[in-house]
């Protein structure tokens, strides 16, 4: 039995057929034969773009010449609405002195600082679920919910129960299902002074959820400024400086971080979440083995982290077979030559999570569920250069061990208390959202142990 994913469009379809796929779900609109090819380019009368599949073209994009690939700007005009200036959008410099602030909330001691909110979120998620069980459940709500939880635990110190968290987690809700991770400007060439024509309603949505959190960092800043915040990591990018110029963020560049920070660590831990739950369901016998693993969590302390080995192994082979982030799209600054090709300066470079970690010509059994992979030959090579769920080089999610100890924290916890089982006219069909998720949700039944 394989994991479910999107039935590839036919390698030949029209342009006017391409781009009606490519509206409703990135994922189906590309070819099988992209899941054997090193490179790819799409060419059409209006753009011209390369995904690259081979691992050394990648490491040369994003490890090796990061400033000479940067973000595309088609990209982000599709987020800025929400996102603003962010780190998650910059380049060059900016990034650079964003990154220089933003580091080091997440080194890797403020990973056991910030454990027990994530802890308490794990707690909460099991009340919350306890009443439903004995009946069929949407996972992409509870997961999502979970993972709000554990950013304004974490980033706020508060829980999402808190009435500005609630309204933020309520207008996210809207927001993420009425816009795609990449819009329209990503392939085809639109001037950049011309409108990206987002909907009047997402504009509001995303207008709204930047005005609650400029009051949560308003408080903060005051809080701050009386000593009487707490030490979380809000506290700490808002009072850390940049070590070239000194200066902290201004409060307009703590909204765009925050807005990131949210969206990155909610939405994408949320999608992991869910598809790691229904693996569980479709998978008893690995379902059973993390259960009896999860009894190791009566140790309270962060230590337990290290007994949650099976868990860590799962949800890794769920961020590979579902990365939440499916595709990255750099533009080249200048012409290339990749695979005897010529890329021209300005064109779209893009790389897919989805098709990497699929990669036929790498991976063994790669449309398989083995956790077991990761102790093999083939699994340590993969990991080491054709796996990136976090991106990869300097431009790597400074969140991936928060989100490496917050998945299995929260996967083990829920595996403790409840058995999860798949309904047979039900099974999930991944499309992209903001992150890749099930185009009807992902619905499973809960029973208590």
């Amino acid at each position: 039995m394989k994991p479910p994913k999107p039935q590839s469009r036919p390698d030949r379809v029209s342009l006017w057929r391409y781009l009606k796929l490519f509206r409703q779900d990135l994922l189906s609109a590309q070819p099988q034969r992209l899941y054997r090819a090193w490179m790819a380019e799409f060419r059409t009368p209006f753009f011209r773009s390369y995904m690259i599949n081979q691992p050394d073209l990648v490491d040369e994009v994003l490890k090796k010449r990061p400033d000479d690939f940067p973000k595309s700007h088609r990209i982000s005009e599709g987020l800025r609405p929400l996102l603003g200036e962010s780190v998650f959008l910059t380049n060059g410099a900016v990034w650079k002195r964003q990154r220089r602030i933003i580091d080091p909330a997440f080194e890797g001691g403020r990973l056991k600082d910030t454990f027990p909110a994530m802890r308490a979120a794990a707690d909460a998620c099991v009340d919350r679920l306890r009443p439903l069980v004995g009946t069929q459940v949407e996972c992409e709500q509870v997961t999502s919910h979970a993972a709000a939880d554990v950013i304004f635990r974490t980033l706020f110190s508060v829980p999402i129960e808190h009435d500005i968290a609630a309204q933020v987690f309520d207008r996210f809700r809207t927001y993420q299902r009425e816009q795609p991770l990449l819009n329209l400007a990503a392939f085809v060439p639109l001037p950049r002074w011309l409108p990206r024509f987002h909907s009047r309603k997402t504009r509001k949505t995303a207008q709204e959820i930047r005005s609650l959190i400029a009051k949560l960092t308003k408080d903060r800043a005051a809080a701050i400024a009386a000593h009487r915040a707490p030490d979380d990591l809000a506290t700490k990018i808002m009072t850390t400086p940049d070590l070239e110029t000194g200066k902290c963020f201004e409060p307009e560049e703590m909204v765009d971080q925050v807005a990131i920070f949210f969206l990155a660590g909610h939405e994408t831990s949320a999608s992991a979440l869910a598809w790691t739950l229904y693996l569980m369901a479709l998978y008893p016998e690995w379902q059973e083995r993390l259960a009896k693993e999860a009894e190791a969590l009566d140790d309270r302390s962060f230590a337990v982290m290290s007994k949650l080995k099976l868990s860590r192994d799962v949800f890794r082979e769920a961020l590979r077979l579902y990365p939440p982030v499916p595709m990255m799209v750099r533009q080249a600054s200048c012409p290339e030559k990749f695979r005897n090709r010529d890329i021209p300066k300005d064109s779209q470079i893009v790389i897919s999570p989805w098709h990497l970690h699929r990669q036929e010509r790498l991976w063994d059994n790669p449309d398989g569920f083995d956790p077991n992979r990761w102790g093999t030959e083939n699994g340590k090579t993969c990991q080491r250069e054709a796996y990136i769920p976090f991106s990869t080089g300097p431009r790597v999610c400074p969140g991936a061990g928060f989100a490496m100890v917050e998945g299995p924290l929260i996967l083990s916890t829920l595996l403790r208390h409840f058995r999860f089982e798949t309904i047979p006219e039900k099974t999930p069909v991944p499309v992209a959202h903001l992150t890749v998720r099930s185009r009807d949700g992902i619905w499973l039944r809960v029973v208590e142990r």
